[in-house]
């Protein structure tokens, strides 16, 4: 995503939708672990998946879902958003200043990537960001400058990838070299850092999540992440 791209998107419409204008998704999110929905894959982040967290200090939206009536009436109802959290620029979507708006949601985003949010109030973290009660957010460039990953300390860890870790035809999780991947070795390097900070049990990626096959989570992830090969995949 270009910088005048997500520009656009944020600065197309300042107002803020009624939830009667929208139009309406039947496909509601599902429950994927106790308190951690899923949203079906956003058109607009390029078929991303976002995940929500029902939490007693305040719950968390990760990456932008679709903006529909249905979704925003599910937020509210499940007590609104305090934290909308972005992966990566990829996850932003067209709506986040809207979202802001009528959620009241505080939006956190790395730094490299903070300023394609320009009309929208940020808070941009530099390598961690540790006041999401019960969360930890690191950075892990690569994928993009500022990709980052969220860990929720519930359920024995469950790691919010983004698109920095994604499951492969097979389900396994594993960094993806595309086209639009920054830098590589960047990337691997990163696996490296949650390696040595995080042993999750399970691990919601952003993208891919077709290749669940129903499942919704990657289980076990801690051992899928400690069995990557890193030096096979410098060669990729």
């Amino acid at each position: 995503m270009s910088a005048n791209s997500s520009q656009d998107n944020s600065s197309r419409d300042n107002s803020v939708d009624s939830p009667q204008s929208l139009k309406t998704e039947s496909k509601l999110p599902r429950l994927i672990l106790e308190g951690i929905f899923a949203f079906p894959p956003n058109r607009d982040t390029f078929g991303g998946t976002s995940y929500f967290i029902v939490e007693n200090a305040g719950n968390i939206l990760i990456d932008c879902p679709a903006w529909t009536e249905d979704y925003i009436n599910f937020l509210q109802e499940k007590g609104g958003v305090k934290w909308l959290y972005m992966t990566h620029r990829g996850g932003i979507g067209k709506q986040v200043l809207k979202m802001q708006k009528l959620l009241r949601c505080e939006v956190i985003i790395q730094e490299q990537e903070a300023y394609l949010l320009p009309e929208v109030a940020v808070t941009p973290f530099a390598k961690e960001f540790n006041q999401i009660p019960n969360c930890k957010a690191i950075w892990t460039p690569g994928f993009s400058p500022g990709s980052s990953c969220l860990y929720y300390d519930r359920h024995g860890g469950v790691l919010f990838s983004g698109r920095h870790l994604l499951p492969n035809q097979s389900g396994q999780i594993t960094p993806l070299r595309t086209q639009k991947t920054f830098h590589w070795f960047r990337q691997l390097r990163s696996v490296t850092t949650l390696r040595n900070q995080f042993q999750p049990q399970y691990l919601c990626p952003g993208a891919n999540t077709g290749f669940l096959r129903r499942r919704g989570v990657v289980e076990q992830a801690k051992d899928q992440l400690n069995a990557l090969d890193l030096e096979a995949l410098r060669g990729t």
